[in-house]
């Protein structure tokens, strides 16, 4: 039995997106995966919380794609946290509608790798900047997957290493939306960017 996919895309200045439009390109189109553009369908923030809420519980595995801003999300994304991850819904003693799903982020950051760790510039691993996101998870039933994620995005066009990164996240879509199991033994401290690299190519 195949999963269905859930994309939430978050860029606000998406003219400007070498690295996350592309992907977002991809993920519209394949087979198994609803790719929704949080800006584009919600300009003023005007976010229908009954409609998410419907996404959530009609998909099995939930994707945060966006580019890491100031180390944190994209400012939609918390306000469709805050909106959509209702007392009852998606937590308390009754809020179990999003437990057995899976979670992951698909993420872009500007810096290269060598900057996200306790001696570089941004003094701390990508999955410590996560960890809000592995708590909801947590916090709402969901299993936290490893994050699909490309280091230095600022230069990533001029650096050829764009097509091989879509390449990667079209693979790791199609495998979440073919095995239900997908990725769930991998240590959320790896990368699923260079972890699929390691993968057979047929399931």
């Amino acid at each position: 039995m195949e999963n269905k996919v859930l994309v939430l895309f978050a860029h606000p200045s998406q003219s400007r997106s070498e690295v996350n439009r592309p992907l977002f390109n991809v993920a519209k189109n394949m087979d198994g995966v609803t790719a929704v553009d949080l800006y584009g369908e919600y300009p003023t923030y005007n976010i229908n919380i009954a409609k998410e809420q419907q996404r959530l519980i009609d998909h099995d595995v939930v994707i945060f794609q966006f580019p890491l801003f100031w180390y944190s999300t994209p400012a939609i994304l918390k306000e469709w946290q805050d909106l959509i991850l209702e007392y009852g819904f998606a937590y308390g003693h009754d809020g179990k509608a999003l437990h057995g799903k899976k979670f992951l982020c698909a993420i872009s950051a500007g810096g290269p790798k060598s900057a996200y760790r306790p001696e570089g510039s941004n003094n701390y691993p990508i999955e410590d900047l996560l960890r809000p996101l592995e708590n909801m998870a947590s916090l709402t039933g969901m299993t936290y997957l490893a994050p699909f994620a490309l280091f230095g995005a600022r230069t990533a066009v001029e650096d050829n290493k764009l097509s091989h990164h879509i390449e990667s996240y079209e693979e790791v879509l199609k495998r979440l939306v073919q095995d239900p199991s997908a990725f769930d033994d991998v240590e959320i401290t790896s990368n699923l960017a260079t972890y699929i690299d390691q993968l057979p190519e047929e399931l």
